[in-house]
């Protein structure tokens, strides 16, 4: 999950490919141990990420991937797709419709 320590979120932009990285304190963790810091790498991690991890993350209680990509990125359009979105391929799907 991304961390926060009291202070406003803050991204920068790789311009060479417009794909905003998080800042280290807000990258997201998944339960494996892979860390991600933005939309590209979120949406390779998707298309690759057996049930169990995804279902650790995103279930009838929470979703985190789409509090990460709201509250980080401020996407706030994806972050509601990404709600809506019931497997990973599904939630890949949206974050690389996004980026695209």
């Amino acid at each position: 999950m991304f961390k926060r320590k009291g202070r406003s979120i803050k991204v920068k932009a790789t311009k060479a490919k417009k794909i905003i990285d998080a800042e280290a304190c807000c990258c997201f963790w998944l339960c494996s141990g892979q860390i991600l810091k933005n939309l590209k790498e979120l949406a390779e991690s998707l298309e690759e990420m057996s049930d169990e991890i995804f279902n650790y993350h995103v279930n009838q209680t929470k979703n985190d991937f789409a509090n990460w990509v709201g509250d980080v990125f401020k996407e706030k359009k994806l972050a509601t797709d990404l709600k809506r979105a019931k497997t990973a391929k599904i939630a890949a799907k949206r974050v690389r419709a996004r980026i695209k």
